[in-house]
């Protein structure tokens, strides 16, 4: 957006000198509000003393043009970036969740798109909506993510709203020995392939997405040894080692899988090289979802995901003796800062701690 003012402007508005500010529309807009905008200074002390200019008065319509404008680039841009698919479905989501929130109060925010001030405005108007309606802080911050890149490669405004503060988390909810037994137990009474599917889960700490993505060739086993090429976040690739428990299951699963697919002509022409086969085709992200909920059900665990046994994962490589960086390397996160989750103490460990240390 450009503007051409007789004098300074400052951030909200104002003019120091000068009778009039001409804002223009960018061109990515597509001139969404109509060309140009004159805003007239309101002369509050008689001409004679600073004046001060009032908000642009626009057309409330104007304001679903332009996030149709916005949306339609904001959908170009996530079709061709390297977010993860989940991350892509999930900013989508957000940004319609802005429009409409935004079409439905356009009467106080006809400036959404129309400067800087306008934009922080709103969202910041969106952010206090979203944590008076009880969302998490987490789910505001990946909404007010979403609506930062929406407004970076629609209008071409760089936001600075605030972020909702994110309580520290302490240790993740990792299944106790327990109850990591009876996964195992309700995983093998399923069949060869949820065995597999959840001793991978639990001896490589594969993301759901991951474990869907294998394919057969990145699960090499031999006799004494066996590793799992997992396609991580932002296309990283780990290769992360599989214990004894890992191998044998997978190496069941493969030779059940052979024997299904050469039944099956069509299913092994769906399936392809992929590693889980499900009825109709290749299993999906949700499908390996379903299969934890169900095995977890089994177990006296509903309501069981992946990500817990992620969880279960990293915490047994803690307690095994494994550093911050190589469960990072491990888990392929990103910053060191989220693998130091699994090193702080639990509340059972603390209240251990303190019974081992004050028992006198």
């Amino acid at each position: 957006m450009t503007a051409s003012v007789n004098g300074k402007i400052n951030r909200s508005g104002g003019t120091e000198t000068g009778n009039q500010i001409d804002n223009s529309v960018d061109d990515r807009m597509g001139d969404p509000i109509g060309g140009r905008v004159d805003n007239h200074i309101d002369h509050r002390s008689g001409g004679g003393g600073n004046v001060v200019a009032i908000r642009p008065g626009l057309d409330p319509g104007s304001v679903t043009a332009a996030a149709e404008v916005t949306l339609a680039a904001f959908g170009t841009h996530l079709d061709r970036c390297a977010l993860a698919a989940n991350t892509v479905t999930a900013y989508r989501r957000q940004a319609f969740a802005y429009r409409d929130w935004l079409l439905a109060h356009a009467a106080e925010h006809a400036d959404a798109f129309v400067d800087l001030v306008g934009a922080e405005a709103a969202v910041t108007a969106w952010r206090r909506h979203l944590l008076a309606a009880g969302a998490s802080p987490a789910t505001v911050n990946q909404a007010l993510a979403a609506v930062t890149l929406l407004y970076e490669h629609g209008p071409a405004l760089r936001l600075a709203v605030k972020r909702a503060r994110v309580p520290k988390p302490g240790a993740p909810d990792a299944l106790s020995r327990a109850q990591e037994n009876a996964v195992r137990r309700a995983a093998d009474r399923r069949g060869p392939r949820d065995a597999a599917l959840i001793a991978l889960l639990l001896g490589a700490g594969a993301r759901a997405e991951e474990c869907q993505r294998l394919c057969v060739g990145d699960v090499p086993i031999t006799a004494r040894s066996g590793t799992a090429r997992l396609h991580g976040k932002g296309d990283e690739v780990r290769t992360v080692p599989l214990p004894v428990p890992a191998r044998e299951r997978l190496t069941a699963w493969l030779l059940a899988r052979t024997e299904l697919l050469a039944m099956r002509p069509a299913l092994a022409d769906a399936v392809g090289d992929g590693m889980w086969a499900g009825q109709r085709g290749r299993l999906s992200v949700d499908g390996v979802t379903d299969v934890v909920r169900a095995v977890g059900k089994d177990a006296g665990l509903p309501g069981l995901r992946p990500h817990r046994l992620r969880h279960t994962y990293a915490t047994r490589l803690r307690e095994a003796g494994a550093d911050h960086a190589q469960i990072q390397a491990l888990l392929g996160h990103a910053s060191i800062e989220t693998t130091a989750r699994y090193f702080r103490a639990s509340a059972t460990e603390v209240a251990e701690l303190v019974d081992r240390a004050l028992d006198y």
